[in-house]
Formats: C-alpha cells, structure tokens, sequence
C-alpha cells in the first residue's frame, strides 16, 4: 500500500453517547443501539482512512468534553485525538482545516456518517489538492458535501467555504461551490455519496462490502450512560 504523504485526514466524530448520537435512528434502533451505531460508523471511518494509506490521520471528538472517551480510538488506530473548537459546524471545520494547513501541504475533513466512501475516494481527493485544485468536494444526496480538500488557507477562500451557511439545510453544497465558481477558485468534485441519516439507509449500509463493515469490529469502548443534557 503506498503511502499517501503531504496530506492530513481529518475525521469529525461525534462521541456514541445514548440518546445523543444518531438521533433520527433512535426510533428504529433505540437510544443504546443508535449509540452502537455511531461507534461502529466511527471506528470504519477511521478504518477506511488507514487503508487509503495516509500518514497522517487525525480524529476530532465532539463535545469537546468527551474527548477522553476518543482514547479508545486512538489507540486502536494509531491516529492523534483532538477536540473540536467553535460554536457551529462552519467553524469547527475552518478551525480544524486551518490548523492542519499549518502542518501540511493539503487537509481533506470527512464526518463518520457516510460509510459510501472508499479508500479509493480518498486517495483521490489527495491526487487532486496535489495538482491545481484549490478544493475538492464530495458532494452529498441530501444536498449536503461529505468531504471536503483544501490545498491552501486564505481568509478569503475560507470566507466562501464557511461563512454564511445553512449547515444542516438542502443546499450547502450547491450555495459553496457557487462561492467557489464566483471568487474564482478551482475545485473539484468527487462523486456523489449517501449519508446514514434515516432508518431506510440501514438496508444500505447492511449492503457495503464487509471488510469495512461493523460486522467484524470488536469494539471495547466503555459501555456509556444516557446524556440527554450537556
């Protein structure tokens, strides 16, 4: 496996706390289960990132408080444990892609919710920062993006990424690269992924090859009580 060098992986987690995590799911899967999810999704992300072959890989734990609980993951994936800082997506994610460019020549940010990429899609979102593409996108069904490359900080470029969004909303992804194309910059876009939101994707993930599946994780993260308040 070759060795993707120059670029961070950055991986936004949130902590599988019951009755926190996967919180559409919780119907379906009940409070305990939808955490077992959260923690399965986690630990495939990560896998995922290790089998594209970056060296550097981190993981971002929210809340900020749990990051102790990450610890777990760390270890089992040799990857580095930090906490998100800000008060809302668009700013976790300028903070953590920032300081990952002080570091390295590129940073590619994914959630844990979108078990569709490969390592193939991640090796690629690196090819691409290494050649002239400022960003690279994954853009989303639910109109959303599940990865995102940066190749450079400016304020200004981060401005058209981060500033003024709809984080959550149907047009995140359509409203960025408009932002793009408008100031200029050039990006590209993978192909477009799912993400594991609402009990029908549950068929679907059931469906993704098993060897990044939770079928055969055996997790030993502590066992979590319900947290329905910060």
């Amino acid at each position: 496996m070759s060795i993707v060098s120059g670029a961070a992986l950055l991986v936004f987690a949130k902590a599988p706390l019951p009755g926190r995590a996967k919180t559409r799911l919780i119907p379906r899967l009940g409070e305990a289960g939808a955490a077992r999810l959260q923690a399965r999704l986690t630990a495939r992300t990560l896998r995922t990132a290790r089998a594209a072959g970056f060296a550097a890989v981190e993981l971002h734990a929210t809340p900020s408080r749990t990051h102790g609980l990450f610890a777990f993951y760390g270890k089992k994936f040799q990857v580095d444990v930090e906490s998100q800082k800000g008060s809302e997506l668009g700013e976790r994610m300028h903070h953590a892609l920032r300081g990952a460019l002080r570091r390295h020549r590129a940073a590619i940010l994914v959630g844990t919710d979108c078990p569709a990429l490969t390592p193939g899609d991640l090796r690629r979102a690196a090819r691409l920062l290494r050649g002239n593409c400022d960003v690279v996108l994954a853009p989303a069904e639910d109109g959303g993006y599940a990865l995102i490359g940066v190749s450079k900080f400016s304020a200004a470029l981060f401005s058209a990424l981060f500033s003024g969004l709809a984080w959550g909303g149907p047009d995140v992804y359509a409203q960025t690269v408009q932002n793009l194309a408008l100031a200029g910059y050039r990006w590209r876009a993978l192909r477009t992924v799912w993400d594991l939101d609402r009990p029908a994707d549950l068929e679907r993930y059931a469906s993704l090859p098993l060897r990044f599946t939770s079928a055969r994780l055996r997790l030993g993260a502590p066992r979590l009580r319900s947290r329905r308040s910060s």
